[in-house]
């Protein structure tokens, strides 16, 4: 756009037609419009639309960025009637002339031509021209009146389409299409980022929740952004909202079927519950404290001891406490034991207190090398044999809690 703008104001141009339209505004927005292109594949019919000008206009500014050396053809387009049109596709070029008047250094030639510096004299010019082409062209708004309607005064009179004060008229497109006019600078703006309204802030929560939060993960953020806009309108942080819905009890991902019904069910009304920040504060404290607790159970310090049929509670306490208080020995025992023993003609209550006496990390040790993985876990479920595992890895002697 800066060679576009130093081509009209230098008179280096010389139309090869007296006829048609010159130089002017019209030819500066069409470059300006061909520079915005990813690719300069421009159609006769969009820029006439775009523009609102005649498509042999178009075609007529287009032929003088070509004389000009501004564009040139990589392919022509086809016109052939009853198939379908191609458009052209054109190559932006710089003229070498551009280069020698400004005193621009390159390396290369023909396309891979670069620019390496400028001379002390271009400087000067070439910030003009810079100015000029971060300035976007607007077509002018037509003056002319509607034909048939007046424009009403304060006495409720018309007046007609032309002024007794005279007339004035526009300057001609030469002179503003050239290179040494000065135009009015613009006020330079001191706006910052852009706020976001009340349905922005919805779906930046939505999103955040659905980011964040491992069971609704599987959401759809525009519908988490409705269930959560009573929350987003009174600034509620993803954080608040998560807490809010797991306070209570909370939600394992495999267990979320339907995360975004689960979430209405268990936000419905907190806006109202926790209406001033400080409560929200208190209530986000508070459940992160329970995460912290529950996380501590998980870890098998606080596991509660499983019901043991037709036995009584003193009983069941009794035994472990003897598990806990035999020798270190005692593991290799109940591996000899074990390596004797066939879990599937154990009966219900010999299975409970097999589990009963899981709460012992080297118990289970003993039992996945006399049993192997699979039969143990039979055994002992899942749930025993790993929360024993975690225990090993994480501490070296377990602390009896009682």
């Amino acid at each position: 756009m800066q060679a576009v703008h130093w081509v009209g104001g230098s008179g280096l141009y010389a139309p090869s037609r007296n006829h048609g339209p010159k130089w002017g505004p019209t030819t500066v927005l069409i470059a300006q419009e061909l520079s915005a292109l990813a690719e300069c594949r421009p159609g006769i019919n969009y820029l006439a639309r775009k523009l609102k000008v005649s498509e042999r206009t178009v075609q007529y500014h287009l032929d003088m960025l070509r004389e000009a050396g501004l564009l040139v053809y990589r392919t022509k387009g086809t016109r052939v009637t009853g198939s379908v049109r191609q458009a052209s596709v054109f190559e932006r070029v710089i003229p070498l002339e551009f280069d020698e008047a400004l005193g621009i250094r390159t390396v290369g030639e023909g396309v891979e031509r670069r620019p390496t510096g400028i001379a002390e004299k271009g400087l000067k010019l070439i910030g003009k021209l810079a100015k000029k082409a971060a300035r976007k062209v607007r077509r002018r708004r037509s003056r002319t009146p509607v034909p048939g309607r007046g424009r009403c005064t304060p006495m409720e009179g018309g007046t007609s389409a032309s002024s007794p004060t005279g007339t004035s008229t526009s300057p001609s497109e030469t002179k503003l299409a050239s290179g040494s006019t000065s135009h009015p600078t613009r006020k330079k703006t001191t706006r910052g980022p852009q706020k976001l309204n009340k349905i922005g802030r919805r779906y930046q929560l939505g999103q955040e929740l659905v980011t964040n939060v491992p069971w609704l993960q599987q959401a759809s953020p525009p519908r988490i952004s409705w269930i959560a806009r009573h929350c987003a309108d009174a600034g509620w942080t993803w954080r608040e909202v998560q807490a809010a819905a797991e306070e209570h009890s909370p939600i394992d991902p495999a267990e979320a079927r339907r995360p975004s019904g689960l979430l209405a069910h268990r936000i419905k009304g907190v806006h109202l519950l926790y209406a001033h920040s400080a409560g929200r504060r208190s209530m986000v404290t508070a459940w992160e404290d329970s995460r912290a607790q529950e996380h501590f159970r998980h870890a098998g310090y606080d596991q509660p001891a499983q019901p043991v049929a037709g036995r009584t509670a003193d009983e069941a306490m009794a035994e472990i406490r003897a598990v806990l208080q035999q020798p270190a020995s005692a593991a290799e025992c109940t591996e000899h034991e074990a390596g004797d023993l066939d879990i599937t003609t154990l009966t219900r209550d010999e299975v409970l207190e097999h589990r009963l006496y899981a709460a012992d990390p080297a118990y289970v040790r003993a039992m996945l090398v006399s049993l192997g993985d699979r039969d143990t876990r039979r055994l002992l479920t899942n749930k025993l044999v790993d929360q024993a595992l975690v225990v090993s890895r994480t501490t070296r002697t377990l602390t009896p809690a009682f």
